[in-house]
C-alpha cells in the first residue's frame, strides 16, 4: 500500500482550511419536525455557508426575540451578523445583505414552492425577499422567479 507524500497531504489540508475559513458563519433556528429547514440549511451549505443548526421548540419565542413581525413569519429563522433572515430567503440575498446597513433583516413569509428548501416539484411560485429597515419599514429587495 502506498501513502500520500507529506507535502500532498499537508496542502490538501491548508487547502481544507482555507476553505474553511471563507464560509459565513449563520445560525438558523428551526421547529424539530420540519423538513424544509433541513433542506434550506443544505441550501446554505453548498453555497458558503457555514451552519450552525439550532433545534427550538419554541419559535414564536425567536421570532419575537428578533423582531420578526408575524406577517413576515415562516418557518425557520437564522440570524448572520446580528440581522434576521426569515424563512426560504435565497442565499444570494443573504450575502448581499452584508452590504445593507441600513437594513435589521430580510424575509420570504410564508413557505413558497420553488424557493430554496422548497424545491418540490415543477411548482414554482412567485415570491419576493423583503427587507426591513432599522425603524421597521419594509420595502421588496428582489422578486423571484426573475
Amino acid at each position: 500500500m502506498k501513502f500520500a507524500r507529506p507535502a500532498l497531504l499537508a496542502s490538501l489540508l491548508i487547502s481544507s482550511l482555507a476553505q474553511a475559513a471563507d464560509l459565513l458563519p449563520i445560525d438558523v433556528y428551526r421547529d424539530p419536525n420540519c423538513g424544509c429547514c433541513t433542506n434550506w440549511i443544505k441550501h446554505l451549505e453548498a453555497n458558503g455557508f457555514k451552519v450552525t443548526d439550532h433545534v427550538e421548540p419554541n419559535m414564536s419565542a425567536v421570532k419575537q426575540r428578533l423582531g420578526v413581525e408575524p406577517k413576515l413569519a415562516s418557518c425557520h429563522t437564522a440570524v448572520i451578523n446580528g440581522k434576521f433572515v426569515e424563512g426560504h430567503v435565497p442565499a444570494e440575498q443573504i450575502k448581499a445583505l452584508a452590504q445593507r446597513s441600513d437594513l435589521r433583516g430580510l424575509a420570504v413569509p410564508g413557505m413558497p414552492m420553488g424557493s430554496p428548501g422548497m424545491e418540490m416539484g415543477d411548482r414554482k411560485d412567485t415570491y419576493q425577499v423583503i427587507g426591513v429597515n432599522q425603524q421597521g419599514a419594509e420595502e421588496v429587495i428582489a422578486q423571484y422567479p426573475n
